[in-house]
């Protein structure tokens, strides 16, 4: 996309061209200032996730800020500025919004009286594997208290959409928790049985679940179909 303007003299000497060029650059920041807005929607999620996408606004600010500044520089030679600026003000805006959001999330997301884990913290590190030990130190201790962990439903794990008191909850929906049942690690995964009258409705969404957690070691023996880690669970959201 460009715009031209032309001036014709009375002979063909007298011609005179004037072509500008929309920066492409230009355009590329504004659809990346868009496309930012996923740090906005992965912080409701996750605070992981919203970090996983701040490439996104980063390269935004960089290719906008220098189309504005090669714009400003040839002004005879590009148009877009007004693209540039607008790619860079979105850019910076779903950044900031998108971290404070997902920082506010993350700080005020788990109910008073349970503790914070995650699958990534209950899979044993190197060390701990050579020691034999099943689970991390830091988790074995919380068995039996309230716990509080974020993750998905896996969708063959249940029979009904609706009033579910019974899944598995698998720490993503890619093809790591998503495929072959007996693929998945012991650490990838929590048996979740809902307490009382709670209940959940399967969504493809992120869950947080809270409740006392229960651990078997013995469970993560070959050959045994029997979860390591349970979750008596009396909070959803």
């Amino acid at each position: 996309m460009s715009t031209a303007t032309f001036d014709y003299g009375s002979t063909p000497d007298d011609f005179v061209q004037e072509y500008r060029a929309l920066h492409v650059g230009a355009i590329l920041g504004l659809v990346l200032g868009v496309a930012s807005v996923f740090m906005v929607i992965a912080g409701a999620n996750t605070l992981d996730g919203c970090l996983l996408v701040v490439p996104i606004p980063l390269a935004g600010i960089a290719v906008s800020a220098l189309s504005l500044s090669k714009i400003r520089r040839q002004p005879e030679c590009y148009t877009g500025g007004g693209l540039a600026a607008t790619g860079l003000a979105l850019s910076l805006l779903f950044l900031v919004t998108g971290l404070a959001y997902g920082g506010y999330v993350y700080a005020t997301e788990v109910p008073e009286g349970y503790a914070r884990i995650s699958f990534n913290g209950m899979k044993p590190d190197e060390v701990q594997e050579r020691n034999g030990a099943i689970v991390p130190p830091e988790i074995a201790a919380l068995d039996g208290k309230k716990v509080f962990i974020k993750g998905y439903i896996r969708p063959d794990s249940v029979t009904v959409n609706r009033g579910i008191d019974r899944f598995l909850l698998v720490r993503d929906n890619n093809q790591c928790c998503f495929g072959d049942l007996s693929k998945i690690q012991y650490y990838d995964q929590i048996d979740v049985d809902m307490e009382g009258s709670e209940r959940v409705d399967y969504s493809q969404g992120v869950f947080r679940m809270g409740g006392i957690l229960r651990i078997a070691p013995e469970n993560a023996a070959p050959g045994s179909r029997e979860p390591v880690f349970t979750l008596q669970a009396d909070y959803a959201n």
